[in-house]
């Protein structure tokens, strides 16, 4: 039988995975030392999905796998069958892990009749059956409140930071937050750091014009500093190329741009190929694509923190001591 049993032999981990990114799913399971769970998958003509699982998971502590990329409502879609079929098959726990949770960033309403699709998102997983849920860097931590059981918020910042540290003058660095509602984020990467300064991009966004903000300036000292911009996601790097221009254009010695999530919707390969940012680096939580990759970009795997939270999981033990704490 595929899985993992516990010493006691009372319990059996089971890991599966949709289509979306087979390869992280394939690296989590390596990690973990466990085979994923035989499935089938397909879409039928008229695009309706179907999945069956090709061993028994009755009584199995079951964690389903599947990072929300383009087409990102086919593979939410894909998930929640599982899960109910999972439901369907006794399974005794069901954990979603999300490494990139779709509609993440419509967690509240801007302007009267908006759905707050985040929230909705999270109803539909408890509904199929999910009883806990484990995402990576939620582009706001209230969201783990729209779920009525368990949410794990696993955190990117220190696989990040470790490698930035290896790219940088520590005496001579400053941490830029996109925008001042990321500020708190800044500050840990800058405590991290050594207490290096801190600084943001005073911007503005028409809400009724997605993927688009104008960067107008930087409030902090960067001159003659290498900066790290900081971000939870890169979509059409539109506001990121931006805000590289502007901190160079204030006298920022370079630019480093570190996000978790590289969504690289088009035409962000090319704006951050030409930006001027030194280097751009993400983690896998996303497949990027051949034709989305370029020369600056440099990609970390995320598969060992989502292993140690899984397992941290199926043992009882804590996911929050995997990062002094906080979440």
């Amino acid at each position: 039988m595929t899985g993992i049993t516990s010493s006691d032999g009372e319990k059996r981990l089971v890991l599966m995975s949709g289509r979306a990114h087979p390869e992280l799913a394939e690296d989590v399971a390596r990690e973990l030392g466990v085979e994923l769970l035989p499935t089938t998958a397909y879409d039928f003509a008229n695009g309706e999905i179907y999945v069956r699982f090709s061993e028994s998971v009755r009584g199995t502590d079951a964690f389903v796998l599947q990072s929300h990329t383009a087409p990102i409502n086919q593979w939410i879609m894909e998930q929640l069958l599982m899960v109910d079929a999972l439901k369907r098959a006794s399974a005794k726990t069901i954990t979603v892990v999300l490494p990139f949770y779709g509609y993440s960033r419509q967690d509240k309403k801007h302007r009267g009749r908006e759905p707050i699709s985040a929230r909705l998102v999270a109803d539909l997983f408890k509904t199929a059956g999910a009883d806990r849920l484990m995402s990576v860097d939620l582009h706001a931590a209230q969201t783990q409140g729209f779920f009525d059981g368990p949410v794990d918020h696993l955190w990117a910042m220190p696989l990040l930071v470790d490698y930035v540290r290896t790219r940088v003058d520590p005496t001579n660095v400053a941490v830029v937050s996109p925008d001042a509602g990321r500020i708190r984020v800044a500050e840990q990467w800058a405590a991290k750091l050594g207490g290096c300064p801190l600084a943001f991009i005073h911007k503005t966004r028409d809400i009724r014009q997605p993927n688009k903000a104008v960067a107008n300036r930087v409030v902090g000292e960067v001159e003659g500093r290498t900066c790290i911009l900081t971000d939870d996601l890169i979509d059409t790097g539109g506001t990121i190329a931006e805000a590289v221009r502007v901190l160079l254009s204030a006298g920022a010695r370079d630019v480093i741009v570190a996000a978790t999530h590289g969504v690289l919707s088009d035409p962000a390969a090319h704006r951050l190929q030409e930006c001027g940012a030194r280097e751009i680096v993400v983690t896998d939580t996303l497949p990027i694509s051949e034709d989305r990759q370029f020369d600056k970009l440099t990609v970390l795997s995320i598969a060992p923190l989502l292993a140690r939270a899984i397992r941290e999981v199926f043992d009882d033990g804590s996911v929050t001591s995997l990062f002094d704490g906080a979440s």
